[in-house]
């Protein structure tokens, strides 16, 4: 099962994601997401276990517990989508016209 896991601290890393669940059982990845230009968290990351019991019994118990000060939250993790436009559109414009 995939978890999403938010209010992460911005110091926290892969590793001390992974050693957060492995208590629960097997941790097949843990990754804590960081800004490309920075390479600085971005406070939120995400496990993958292969027992789904495990998994379950991790979210219930780690959901709202408090990790270096901060109240994380760890929820099933939603498909990945494979439109990753974000929407709006484009614009453009001709550069020779005045609006």
């Amino acid at each position: 099962m995939n978890m999403y896991v938010s209010n992460l601290g911005f110091h926290f890393t892969d590793d001390d994601l992974r050693a957060l669940f492995a208590g629960f059982g097997e941790v097949s990845s843990a990754k804590v997401i960081t800004d490309r230009e920075t390479g600085k968290s971005r406070g939120f990351g995400f496990v993958e276990m292969p027992d789904d019991k495990a998994a379950e019994k991790a979210m219930q118990q780690l959901e709202g517990s408090d990790v270096e000060g901060r109240a994380i939250s760890v929820s099933k993790a939603k498909p990945k989508s494979d439109n990753r436009s974000g929407g709006g559109g484009s614009f453009s414009r001709d550069r020779g016209s005045r609006w």
